[in-house]
C-alpha cells in the first residue's frame, strides 16, 4: 500500500510505515501526479482534497489530521466512494490553553480581573467546552452561544447570539460553512462588529474567514473595538498585515499545534485508514514523546495576586507573545516573502507541550491556587 502523506504530521511515518510505503511531501504542494498511484493520502488544512487533486487517482482513503473540513471536498469523496476521516477534537485542548493564555496577557496589558469579565463563546463543542470550563477556572461569567448543539441538545443554558453582544470578550470556536440556516463564513461582518460593546475584544481560532478580515480591520481602524485576537486569517498564508498590526494578539494558525494535539490526530487518522483497510489500530506514541520542557515549576505565590500568579505559571509554559512576535515579523518583509514567513513559523514551530504535562508546586499556604490549576488542567503536587 501506497500512503501519501503531508511532511508536517508528526511521527507519519512510526505510525504508517507497519501498513505500507510512506511518501511524505509540501502540504500546500501537492499534485494530481504524487498522489496518482496512492492508496491513502494524509494531509492538513492546508491541503485542497478535490476533483482537481484525486481524479483519475487510486486513492482509496483521506485522512485529515485537523478538526476542520472545510478543506475537503467531501461531497466528491462520497461520490468517488473514498473513505475519509478527520480528527475531530485532536487539538481541542490545544486551542483552549491558548485562549487561556490570550485572555491572561489581555488581562495584564489592559489591567483587569477577569473575574470581573463575561466572556461570550459562540461554538460550544470540543473546543467551545474546553473554553467554557478553562474560563470558569479562572473565575469568569461565561455566556454560551451554539445554535445547532441548542437544537440538538434543548439545553436552555444556551443564550441567544444578542446576549453574545453583551459580553466583554467573544471568543469563536465554529466551522467554517456556507450552510444557510448556520452558515458561518462572514458570520462576523460589520452588522455583528457594530452591536458588540466598544470595550470588547473578538479572539478567532476558528477559521479565518468566520470573520469579514476587512470588516474587522475598519472596526479596530475607527477603535469601535478595544481590540481583537486573531490565530486564523482570510486567504492564509497571504495575510492582512495591516489587520495583524492592529490587532492585540496575532499569530499564524497555531492555537491548536501543541505537539500533543497534533500526535492525538496523527493517531486518529491511523485509526480510521486501519478501519478502511481492515488493519490492526494497534500503535502507542507515548515512547516516542519528547520531554516536557517544564516539567515541573514551584508557584512563588506570596504576597501576589492570583490572576498573576496563574499568568506567570502559564506563561512559562506557553508564551503566546513569542509566537505573536513572530508573526509580526512578516511586517518588514517583502510582500513576496510574507506568504513563505507564515507557512514557515506553522512548518517549523516548536515542541509545545500541554499544561497537562506539567506539575505545579503549590506552597501550603497557597493552598487556593491549587484548585484553579487543576481546572486548567495541570498536575498539581
Amino acid at each position: 500500500m501506497k500512503i501519501v502523506a503531508d511532511e508536517n504530521i508528526p511521527f507519519v511515518r512510526q505510525a504508517f510505515e507497519p501498513l505500507g510505503d510512506v511518501v511524505t511531501a509540501p502540504g500546500r504542494q501537492m499534485t494530481p501526479e504524487q498522489v496518482a498511484d496512492a492508496d491513502a493520502l494524509l494531509v492538513r488544512s492546508v491541503t485542497k482534497v478535490n476533483a482537481e487533486l484525486l481524479d483519475g487517482s487510486t486513492v482509496r482513503f483521506v485522512g485529515t489530521a485537523t478538526i476542520g473540513t472545510d478543506h475537503l471536498d467531501t461531497t466528491y469523496l462520497d461520490r468517488r466512494g473514498i473513505t475519509w476521516a478527520a480528527a475531530a477534537g485532536c487539538n481541542a485542548n490545544s486551542v483552549a490553553e491558548y485562549v487561556v493564555a490570550a485572555l491572561l496577557v489581555l488581562a495584564r496589558r489592559d489591567g483587569f480581573r477577569l473575574a470581573d469579565k463575561t466572556l461570550g463563546v459562540v461554538g460550544v463543542g470540543n473546543v467551545g467546552s474546553r473554553v467554557v470550563r478553562y474560563a470558569r477556572a479562572l473565575g469568569m461569567t461565561v455566556l454560551k452561544n451554539d445554535p445547532p448543539l441548542q437544537r440538538q441538545t434543548h439545553d436552555r443554558r444556551f443564550v441567544p447570539i444578542e446576549r453574545i453582544f453583551e459580553a466583554d470578550l467573544v471568543t469563536l470556536h465554529v466551522p467554517l460553512t456556507r450552510q444557510a440556516k448556520d452558515a458561518t463564513w462572514h458570520m462576523v461582518d460589520a452588522d455583528f462588529l457594530s452591536r458588540l460593546r466598544a470595550d470588547a475584544y473578538l479572539l478567532n481560532t476558528s477559521r479565518g474567514a468566520v470573520v469579514d478580515g476587512a470588516a474587522l480591520r475598519n472596526a479596530l481602524q475607527q477603535q469601535r473595538l478595544a481590540g481583537a485576537v486573531l490565530d486564523v486569517w482570510e486567504n492564509e498564508p497571504d495575510i492582512d498585515v495591516e489587520l495583524l498590526e492592529l490587532s492585540a494578539l496575532g499569530t499564524a494558525h497555531i492555537a491548536g499545534y501543541s505537539f500533543d494535539g497534533k500526535v492525538i490526530g496523527t493517531r486518529m487518522i491511523r485509526d480510521a485508514a486501519c478501519r478502511c483497510f481492515g488493519l490492526s489500530t494497534e500503535w502507542d506514541p507515548r515512547p516516542l514523546m519528547p520531554p516536557p520542557a517544564t516539567p515541573q515549576l514551584q508557584v512563588e505565590a506570596c504576597g501576589r495576586d492570583p490572576q498573576d500568579v496563574v499568568a506567570s505559571v502559564v506563561a512559562s509554559i506557553y508564551d503566546i507573545e513569542k509566537d505573536d512576535a513572530d508573526l509580526r515579523a512578516v511586517g518588514g518583509l517583502p510582500l513576496d516573502q510574507r506568504g513563505s514567513h507564515f507557512d514557515r513559523l506553522r512548518r517549523d514551530y516548536p515542541i509545545r507541550r500541554e499544561f497537562g504535562t506539567t506539575r505545579v508546586i503549590v506552597p501550603p499556604d497557597q493552598r487556593g491556587l491549587a484548585p484553579i490549576f487543576e481546572n486548567l488542567g495541570f498536575l498539581v503536587g
